[in-house]
């Protein structure tokens, strides 16, 4: 395998369009079971807060020494603050769309001896004000950028991606989607497309065999008219499904701890090594080197060019 593109990673710029989240943890000790309930007691002794859905792609980005900047909803609330202060600090510039209308999403996670014992999720659908508010940011950015990703986590910020995604093509700039739902239709006109198994479960049907899920995965590239179709199987690998056939890279082979995000840092790196100059099939090597390094990390976590400079 070649060697990280450190210049032209340095070079390359990645403007990120999709649902923001902040990912908060509560570490504890667990000594006791409640005497009003048979749950767990957890005394918390630390909290920490990381990016999550889009933000945590945009840091990703970052982390391998690309240029980020992330486009996105957050409420006018504390949490809609600390994104925008943990995107400074990481050095990720951003154009967020502020609304009073709802809250900005937040997974509060509860971990007791480094094991998850409870996520509570605040969010609300976004209204179409606020979606006017995006396109306007993204017709403003994408002339200073090489490649536009859209994360969707089905939140609302992607409601019109249709229109996005119209709108970086006729810019000429290759656009990355990491899909969700079960109409991959909206993402018509995309040139790669990142489902993990269950996703394209739900819009291509189960498969009995490799030969099988081969036609499906490109009945429905085709249809769809992608330029590429790059399923995520987790322990098995990652797929790529594009005009000159099949192409499977083996998983790579490290101890799962935690998959939370993972598919953020495989998008992230998929772009920055597509932005790079290097083709799919190099770029998705890539992705599956750091997918498999960031699973042995807790929660939502990054890879950095350090890490996948050595791995190779």
């Amino acid at each position: 395998m070649e060697a990280f593109p450190v210049d032209a990673v340095k070079r390359a710029r990645i403007l990120i369009v999709g649902d923001l989240m902040l990912d908060r943890y509560w570490f504890g000790e667990v000594e006791r079971i409640s005497p009003e309930a048979p749950v767990p007691v957890v005394r918390v002794a630390r909290r920490e807060d990381r990016l999550g859905g889009a933000a945590n792609v945009a840091r990703n980005v970052a982390a391998l020494g690309a240029q980020a900047c992330v486009v996105g909803v957050v409420g006018e609330d504390e949490p809609g603050r600390r994104i925008a202060a943990l995107l400074d600090e990481a050095g990720i510039a951003s154009a967020l769309v502020q609304t009073q209308d709802c809250p900005t999403t937040l997974k509060l996670r509860v971990l007791g001896r480094q094991q998850q014992l409870l996520r509570i999720d605040f969010e609300e659908t976004l209204g179409a004000s606020v979606l006017r508010n995006i396109r306007e940011r993204v017709d403003a950015l994408l002339a200073g950028y090489d490649v536009l990703v859209l994360s969707d986590y089905a939140k609302g910020a992607l409601a019109e991606v249709e229109l996005l995604i119209a709108r970086a093509k006729a810019a000429g700039m290759p656009i990355l989607v990491d899909p969700k739902g079960d109409d991959f239709s909206r993402y018509r006109g995309a040139d790669m497309v990142t489902p993990n198994r269950q996703e394209l479960q739900v819009v291509a049907g189960a498969w009995r065999t490799e030969d099988d899920l081969t036609r499906r995965a490109q009945a429905l590239r085709q249809r769809l008219d992608l330029r590429g179709l790059m399923l995520t199987r987790s322990e098995q690998g990652m797929s790529l499904y594009t005009d000159e056939g099949e192409d499977h890279v083996a998983a790579q082979a490290h101890e799962v701890f935690d998959v939370s995000g993972a598919g953020d840092t495989v998008l992230a790196t998929l772009a920055v090594m597509r932005a790079a100059g290097l083709n799919w099939h190099q770029a998705m090597r890539w992705a599956n080197k750091a997918g498999g390094i960031v699973v042995g990390k807790l929660g939502t976590s990054i890879v950095t060019a350090e890490e996948l400079a050595a791995a190779v």
